[in-house]
């Protein structure tokens, strides 16, 4: 019996010796070779520079992240901020900080090529090969607007600023390793997408540009994986310091007659609130950037919400002040 329980304690003892050695190591897995690196340069001009802007600082919302949180009232107000990155995600698995988008060369995106950029948008792999988490959902943007946000992106003036690695526990480790892989399109990106009032170009904006579904549909932080229906929401945010320790769960925006939100709206009230703003300072919603969003996008995603699939998901509380976190 004794020889049996010391084989199990060294089998356990490998066993566990081992997933540490390979959490450790897979987590930095180079993707380089698997998705390498295209060769394309991006032609800019007046009016890829405008559009590109437009999405950054509006429905795509990079702004809204890609800075500090000293000025987070700057990017309510619509201000131009410096976008040098560093803004801190608290989340279960660890701190992830926003990325240093200035054209700074040392730390920022100065020194990456069109193709590296590109990389980055479509299938989430940063400049050294390595996946990031999961938070920008442009891998099935047309190639005309990623086209456009890189030639914004590229005229933000140069912010020295050293953006501290992401300090990931055990865990964090585990998931980037093991469950975060890079960004595959749902199909064959479109080359341009026509911008008009349609439920199609709704969907369009509402999954792959301002990220609706990303909220709205419940998931799994420890893994990252979707767990509920698309944007019947119960996605929870905090409490945490992004949060000021507040918490905060995403509402149902289907056309649900008894719990979706979007039911009992219409198109004049949907703009009406989007174009009001933030109610709660604490709010992970970019309310913002959203207010600026222009009639024919507004328009657009309100009538793609009306027509998802109608789910019965009761929110009771969306928001819930610290001491009830």
């Amino acid at each position: 019996m004794k020889k049996i329980l010391l084989v199990l304690l060294v089998v356990t003892v490998v066993v566990v010796a081992g997933g540490y050695f390979f959490v450790n190591h897979a987590y930095n897995h180079n993707y380089d070779a698997e998705f390498p690196v295209k060769e394309i340069t991006i032609v800019a001009d007046s009016a890829k520079i405008a559009h590109g802007k437009y999405l950054a600082l509006g429905p795509a919302h990079c702004a809204h992240c890609h800075t500090t949180f000293e000025n987070f009232e700057a990017v309510e107000r619509g201000e131009e901020v410096p976008m040098h990155g560093g803004f801190d995600f608290e989340l279960p698995f660890g701190h992830i900080y926003s990325s240093n988008i200035s054209s700074d060369v040392e730390t920022g995106i100065g020194g990456l090529s069109d193709g590296q950029f590109y990389r980055m948008l479509r299938h989430n792999i940063k400049g050294n090969g390595r996946v990031a988490i999961d938070f920008m959902p442009f891998f099935n943007m047309s190639e005309y607007d990623i086209e456009c946000i890189i030639a914004y992106i590229r005229t933000l003036e140069p912010v020295k600023n050293e953006v501290p690695e992401n300090d990931l526990n055990f865990m964090g480790k585990a998931i980037l390793g093991l469950a975060i892989k890079p960004s595959m399109p749902k199909g064959t990106p479109p080359e341009f997408v026509k911008r008009d009032t349609t439920v199609e170009y709704g969907e369009y904006m509402a999954f792959s540009v301002a990220n609706c579904y990303g909220c709205h549909t419940n998931r799994d932080l420890q893994t990252g994986e979707f767990i509920g229906e698309p944007y019947a929401g119960g996605f929870k945010f905090g409490p945490d310091a992004t949060t000021q320790q507040w918490t905060f769960i995403t509402p149902n925006l289907t056309p649900d007659e008894e719990t979706g939100i979007m039911a009992s709206w219409s198109e004049e009230q949907f703009i009406e609130r989007m174009r009001g703003g933030r109610v709660h300072m604490a709010s992970p919603m970019p309310w913002g950037p959203f207010s600026r969003l222009d009639d024919i996008d507004l328009k657009a995603v309100y009538r793609f919400l009306r027509t998802v699939k109608p789910v019965n998901n009761r929110i009771e509380k969306v928001v819930s002040p610290p001491e009830e976190g």
